[in-house]
């Protein structure tokens, strides 16, 4: 019988191992551009230093909390798929980086954080006097970045991306503790806030291989629908991840009052005494202990994780989608898996 059990045990172990294997990673697309992002973490190193002490001893700690470096990743990767075969992406795809990172530590001022990826925010740290200010060095040494490349089609792209996000963290601003929010607003904001990025790297990557227009708009879309489908996933995950995995504090979108995809629906669905819980609890911030089950609890059963999942699919479709333009290759087949680890990682 022991022995049974003994080749029962191992055979769910190899069952497990073999469904792990098969789980969509980044780790395909990640060795694909390994050299590339060597070189452009050497180039974010490199100009992030300042004689000005607080500058990379600030920048530098948030860099070094790690992250997947993913819009770099993809200004890397799109360039690959494209066949270029220069160095100017590696300039730009550090300009990419430092516009995200000054947008980090923005965000993490206005929505009063104490963590990020896990540490202690850099304004928990520092102050946010330093945060603000070291931001926009960051997104200086970014348009330093960009007008080094010396190609104005370039600086016109990650410019007006820079404008996109900024627009958004405005229009978040406008939308906070607003429950009644409309499902296209919120939409409006984080295609701003978090997709026009995505998009702006990816399509930077066609730019420099003088690839065709319509190679640029596939790239382009495919980077804006993998956005749209990484900011609903988190939406997700802030109410029902693992606190350590997650890298912040479950429920701190609650907490701060934002008003997310999952929040959006349940005002929706919800029956006149649910909304006046979201009325209290979002718009009025008056939070007590065991609103954030409640909330979960609402969610659950109106479905509106479930569902808000279900929209970052569609979008990950259209991202899919976008990349049948291009030839079979390694590095398309790494960029088709990183839309499929997007949506995984919410289970």
């Amino acid at each position: 019988m022991a022995k049974i059990v003994s080749l029962n045990d191992e055979r769910e172990a190899k069952r497990e191992a073999e469904q792990e294997a098969r789980k969509p990673s980044f780790d395909r697309l990640a060795r694909l551009v390994d050299a590339d992002m060597s070189r452009v973490n050497q180039h974010i190193l490199d100009h992030m230093q300042s004689p000005v002490a607080l500058i990379p001893q600030l920048a530098g700690h948030l860099i070094a909390a790690g992250g997947k470096r993913l819009r770099p990743m993809m200004v890397c990767a799109a360039a690959q798929l494209c066949g270029y075969t220069g160095s100017r992406h590696i300039g730009l795809a550090a300009c990419v980086e430092f516009i995200h990172t000054a947008t980090l530590l923005h965000d993490d001022v206005v929505d009063e954080s104490d963590l990020r990826r896990g540490q202690e925010s850099a304004n928990a740290l520092w102050g946010n006097q330093a945060s603000v200010l070291v931001g926009d060095f960051l997104f200086s040494r970014a348009f330093q970045l960009m007008t080094a490349d010396g190609q104005l089609k370039v600086l016109k792209i990650l410019s007006d991306a820079s404008a996109v996000i900024a627009e958004g963290e405005v229009l978040q601003l406008m939308t906070a503790n607003a429950p009644d929010t409309s499902e296209e607003d919120y939409l409006r904001v984080i295609r701003s806030k978090t997709a026009a990025l995505f998009a702006a790297a990816t399509q930077i990557g066609a730019v420099v291989a003088e690839r065709p227009a319509k190679e640029e708009e596939a790239l382009s879309s495919y980077g804006m629908n993998l956005g749209i489908a990484f900011q609903l996933v988190d939406d997700v995950l802030d109410y029902s991840a693992d606190q350590a995995a997650l890298g912040k504090t479950v429920g701190d979108d609650f907490r701060e009052g934002k008003v997310t995809l999952p929040v959006v629906l349940a005002w929706r669905r919800g029956d006149a005494e649910e909304r006046e819980f979201w009325r209290r609890t979002i718009e009025r911030s008056d939070q007590r202990e065991g609103d954030l089950d409640h909330a979960m609890r609402l969610m659950a059963k109106h479905g509106t994780l479930t569902d808000t999942l279900d929209r970052a699919r569609h979008y990950g479709a259209i991202a899919r989608d976008a990349l049948g333009l291009f030839p079979q290759a390694d590095i398309k087949d790494a960029m088709l898996e990183a839309i499929d680890f997007v949506i995984d990682r919410a289970y």
